[in-house]
């Protein structure tokens, strides 16, 4: 790749775990520069690797820089970077990108993004995406000048790694912006499509229920069903998923019971469901018991 120095990080909106780092600060410093946004499960999934190389290599030189740089409007609400930032044990320094002035100066395209720096301020390597997490850190102790065994890291919860073997469903927006696959009235649902029941605003980033009662149903092929939601309102909105219909017991989400209740708090990623079983076809349904409820992405894992 061709030898590109590190854009400098001055246009950051705010700071987060830090006073403003200039490129002064991190010269001699071997940095990693991780974009991502709140919401995003494949970010989610690797911030597991990216916090255990902060601990384990900060005594060694290693600084890692996170660019938080919104997807969701709602993600642009400091309150919320920082509700995140404490819920995902992140101590590192986290530069607010709200402008996407750094995203843009580093011409970056995705979440999650890492751009690997040396001590000079040159790019060495970058990698979009979830995986190749060996190579990742093979690279940052080449940097380095150190040599040991890769930390051993466990993603939990929602952090968990994916069940590649079965994921046969891919995300799905729901604003008119990005969405694919909305069957029309009376259309059978077929693998990968969702339907809306009820009275709801269709807008370019999300769909917003004016009334409650309503419903989204998806049929998946995914041992996970994770769905983005906020209330513009700020309001507590009560929910409802059921899995074929039944409620999910065993094969409920970090945020719903056994009995398929969930409350809608916080603009973040909701997990619905999560099977420990056999992974097969299935059709998950959420209801609403309040309006102003907003459904952004469906994501799997």
């Amino acid at each position: 790749m061709v030898r590109l120095h590190m854009p400098s990080l001055d246009a950051a909106t705010e700071w987060l775990n830090t006073e403003p780092l200039s490129p002064d600060e991190l010269r001699g410093h071997v940095v990693l520069v991780d974009f991502w946004t709140l919401t995003c499960i494949n970010w989610l999934r690797t911030e597991p690797y990216v916090r255990a190389w902060s601990q384990a290599y900060r005594d060694d030189g290693l600084v890692v820089i996170g660019v938080h740089t919104p997807e969701f409007s709602f993600e642009h609400e400091i309150d919320r970077v920082q509700l995140a930032t404490k819920e995902r044990d992140i101590d590192y320094p986290v530069a607010v990108d709200n402008d996407y002035a750094i995203w843009s100066a580093f011409d970056n395209h995705y979440w999650p993004a890492l751009y690997f720096v040396d001590a000079d301020g040159i790019i060495r390597d970058q990698h979009f995406g979830e995986g190749r997490y060996e190579q990742s850190e093979r690279e940052i102790q080449r940097l380095l000048g150190v040599e040991r065994e890769p930390v051993a890291v466990e993603g939990l919860g929602v952090e968990a790694e994916a069940d590649w073997d079965h994921l046969r469903t891919p995300e799905s927006y729901l604003g008119y912006g990005r969405s694919e696959h909305v069957p029309s009235p009376g259309e059978p649902l077929r693998l990968n499509h969702w339907a809306l029941t009820g009275e709801w605003t269709v807008g370019r980033e999300c769909v917003v229920l004016d009334r409650a009662g309503g419903s989204i149903t998806y049929r998946f092929h995914a041992r996970d069903v994770h769905l983005v939601l906020s209330s513009g309102a700020g309001l507590s909105i009560p929910f409802r998923v059921l899995l074929d219909g039944q409620a999910p017991g065993a094969a409920h989400g970090l945020d719903v019971d056994e009995d398929g209740q969930g409350v809608l708090r916080d603009g973040r990623l909701y997990q619905l469901v999560r099977q420990d079983g056999e992974v097969r076809e299935r059709i998950a349904e959420i209801t609403f018991l309040g309006p102003g409820a907003e459904a952004y992405v469906f994501t799997f894992g």
